[in-house]
């Protein structure tokens, strides 16, 4: 029987960079959200429209993105866990058995 602590560390790192790159990606769009909102209050009313048309659709509402970094954040924690889980127990098995 072949036990793979391993496998099971790389997916709590692997849940880690996911997390990571959630909140990345969410941050992002709160900046741009952020930017844009500048940006069209300081240009006329024509031109915030045109901002706003080619924009629209790639736009994710400013609640949707902390929802997002909120699991980011949860799911980086639980890749954490997991990693730490893993290592333990190996050091337990190890131990055990050594």
């Amino acid at each position: 029987m072949e036990i793979s602590g391993s496998s099971v560390f790389y997916a709590g790192l692997g849940a880690m960079q996911a997390g990571h790159q959630r909140v990345d990606q969410a941050a992002s769009q709160i900046a741009n959200t952020s930017v844009e909102r500048s940006a069209t209050s300081q240009s006329s009313d024509y031109q915030a429209e045109r901002l706003r048309a080619v924009d629209r659709s790639q736009q994710m509402d400013l609640a949707t993105s902390n929802v997002e970094m909120a699991l980011g954040k949860h799911q980086a924690e639980l890749g954490v866990k997991l990693a730490k889980a893993s290592d333990e127990m190996l050091g337990t098995l190890i131990d055990t058995y050594a």
